[in-house]
């Protein structure tokens, strides 16, 4: 009995502190200081929100960029559903799924050999960044379809280029939300 009440007492002070006040302080210190990150890094046309620059969406119109393929199932690039896939390289439903993709990005004008991760899905399925190599095979398509140049789209497809985290980790990128959005800002 003697040692029960102070791990009670200890457990209620534990339970207050990580349960609430630190949950508290990190809240409101990132709304502080990251406002924009802590509020989802959520993007506007206008006043009309149109996503987050954290989660890739599904675009399938030829005006725009094509997002990397999502595995999240039924619904693509559902948050409530992220994660792999899980089939292997020797899976025949990954093998058939890769082929179809393939055949649709070919029949839709662009060259092989097709960049992966335009027929791969990310382990998240939420994947909202392409390589700087899918962005630029898309160019003729997007171009043709909105009756610019290309030299005209590969500028702005430049000019979204991402760095490397940090200047080493993962590879230059292009978030295609950003991408699709100034396409459309465009006169």
């Amino acid at each position: 009995m003697k040692t029960i009440k102070p791990a009670l007492k200890l457990f209620a002070i534990l339970m207050v502190l990580t349960g609430i006040v630190y949950p508290v302080a990190v809240t409101a210190l990132a709304q502080l200081l990251f406002p924009y990150q802590a509020g989802g890094s959520l993007l506007y046309d206008r006043s009309n929100l149109t996503g987050s620059v954290l989660i890739g969406q599904p675009f399938s119109d030829p005006k725009y960029f094509w997002s990397r393929p999502s595995a999240t199932g039924d619904t693509p690039y559902n948050p409530l559903a992220s994660g792999g896939s899980n089939l292997g390289p020797t899976n025949k439903v990954l093998i058939e799924q890769i082929a179809n993709r393939t055949e649709q990005l070919e029949s839709s004008g662009i060259q092989a050999p097709v960049p992966s991760d335009l027929v791969e899905a990310s382990a998240s399925g939420l994947d909202p960044d392409i390589s700087v190599q899918s962005a630029l095979v898309q160019i003729p398509r997007v171009a043709k379809a909105r009756n610019l140049s290309e030299d005209i789209v590969r500028k702005l497809v430049l000019g979204h280029v991402e760095d490397r985290q940090f200047g080493f980790l993962g590879e230059q990128r292009i978030n295609v939300l950003k991408l699709n959005l100034a396409l459309d800002s465009m006169k």
